[in-house]
């Protein structure tokens, strides 16, 4: 199967366009109109579960784009797929890079002790799912058919 964008369930790759801009926002926003964080010791214990949430979701990042590079399809949002993935992460969520991108938004939140990163991970998201995981659902159902609709049926689209 070419790797080409006729097929491809998107043409533009949204999501890592929406968590950059999601983080650019709650950065710029922190500064501009900063909202009121906790205070001691739930602060040093937010700061350390950042720590653990952001160790996580670089581990799901990770763990997905390996099962993707083991599977030789390919990890762009807006290219076609050549093999339905089921193995690693994807044996728990269907979408564990987005779910990793949104973890890590909040882990970046509790660290910085920015509430603004919390409303923008869940506003990319729900942007996300419109954009990019719908799209996908369609592509995937379409390009793999039962395979993919029995797959729909044993693992959730987030968790």
């Amino acid at each position: 199967m070419s790797q080409s964008t006729e097929q491809a369930p998107s043409r533009f790759p949204w999501p890592p366009v929406l968590y950059l801009a999601a983080i650019a926002a709650s950065v710029v926003l922190g500064q501009v109109y900063p909202l009121p964080w906790f205070g001691r010791p739930l602060v040093d214990i937010l700061f350390a579960g950042g720590w653990l949430l952001l160790a996580g979701a670089l581990i799901m990042d990770i763990a997905a784009l390996r099962a993707l590079r083991r599977a030789r399809t390919t990890v762009m949002p807006n290219r076609s797929s050549a093999h339905l993935v089921t193995e690693g992460p994807y044996t728990f969520t269907r979408n564990p890079i987005y779910l990793g991108n949104t973890t890590l938004t909040v882990a970046i939140g509790l660290i910085t002790g920015n509430p603004w990163f919390f409303l923008f991970a869940v506003v990319a998201a729900i942007a996300t799912q419109k954009l990019a995981i719908e799209p996908e659902e369609r592509h995937l159902a379409q390009r793999f058919g039962k395979r993919y609709r029995d797959y729909q049926k044993k693992v959730r689209r987030w968790v």
